[in-house]
């Protein structure tokens, strides 16, 4: 089974690009939603999220209860761990190795299903070294104009928050250099579709 790896920089079209691969046939595990979840109460790593961000120093973390159980407000964890490159890495450091889990989880089911080739939507693929645990890279990349619009017109974007997430992404002309493939993104989701049937084709070709 061919592993692809799916990444691309906030506002390239990642996104668009993992819905198209899964109406190809590809089934996609997104590692953002992956992240997401385990920061809901019951799950795997709610409780060391909670001792490494104890509600008497990040009140603004948590809302209200709800039959007993705080939800993390997860707005409030982005400003925090944007703000500090220490606590970001914590989080990291609990999240990471839970998502590698369900990775494997995703591949192996997918492979006793049968699937002849599966992606793993990750948007810091190079940055922590994901690249090594697929078969092939597909990076999704857009001119810079294009990425700024896309990305200043989300709810609660300022310019404030967007270069702080580009600092700590990979620069998009490294991850061309890096990647097996682009996908541009900046010409309309007819182009990008069949270029991305392309890649599909190519990659299944010199399995």
């Amino acid at each position: 089974m061919i592993v692809i790896g799916l990444t691309g920089s906030i506002g390239m079209g990642k996104t668009t690009a993992a819905t198209m691969l899964q109406q190809l046939g590809v089934p996609v595990h997104d590692a953002d939603q992956e992240a997401h979840d385990l920061q809901q109460p019951g799950s795997a790593a709610i409780l060391a999220i909670g001792a490494a961000f104890p509600y008497y120093e990040h009140p603004e973390l948590y809302g209200k209860k709800v039959e007993g159980v705080r939800h993390i407000q997860r707005k409030e964890m982005v400003k925090i761990v944007l703000a500090d490159m220490e606590k970001l890495a914590t989080l990291e450091g609990i999240l990471h190795p839970l998502v590698r889990e369900a990775q494997n989880k995703f591949i192996l089911k997918s492979k006793k299903m049968g699937q002849e080739i599966v992606a793993l939507d990750v948007p810091l693929l190079f940055e922590t070294g994901g690249d090594e645990f697929v078969d092939v890279t597909i990076v999704v990349s857009a001119p810079f104009h294009i990425q700024e619009k896309r990305v200043m017109e989300r709810p609660g974007m300022d310019e404030e928050k967007f270069n702080a997430i580009l600092e700590r992404q990979m620069p998009d002309s490294e991850k061309c250099e890096r990647a097996d493939y682009v996908l541009q993104t900046g010409l309309g989701r007819a182009e990008t579709m069949n270029e991305l049937k392309k890649i599909l084709t190519e990659i299944k070709d010199n399995a």
